[in-house]
């Protein structure tokens, strides 16, 4: 029995500061869920009402990126990174007046 297969050689061309950009962003993401920042929670509950709530949120304060996270059995809408608690009440103070049921919390170490 004879195989053949082919061979080739890639040659890869890229900016050497895309490896610079994508370590910094790396470590932009470590501190996501660092213990030590805050975040405000808008929702939990079901899927649809969840992603309707996010689509809300990102509508009206587009300086907060929301994220759906689920914790069984609820979806839950996070916004903000903020690395103060007073950084994160002034926020909180503006998201309640539309979504009254959010509070400030810090999200689980553990989470990467």
């Amino acid at each position: 029995m004879t195989c053949l297969a082919q061979e080739g050689h890639i040659a890869l061309n890229q900016d050497r500061n895309i490896s610079v950009l994508l370590d910094l962003k790396k470590q932009m993401n470590k501190n996501e869920y660092d213990s030590n920042r805050y975040k405000i929670q808008i929702y939990s509950g079901n899927r649809a009402t969840a992603q309707k709530a996010k689509a809300d949120f990102k509508e009206t304060f587009s300086n907060w990126n929301p994220t759906i996270e689920y914790e069984t059995p609820n979806f839950k809408i996070w916004a903000g990174n903020f690395s103060t608690r007073l950084d994160a009440d002034r926020a909180l103070v503006k998201i309640k007046k539309k979504f009254p049921s959010a509070f400030i919390f810090k999200p689980k170490k553990d989470k990467n």
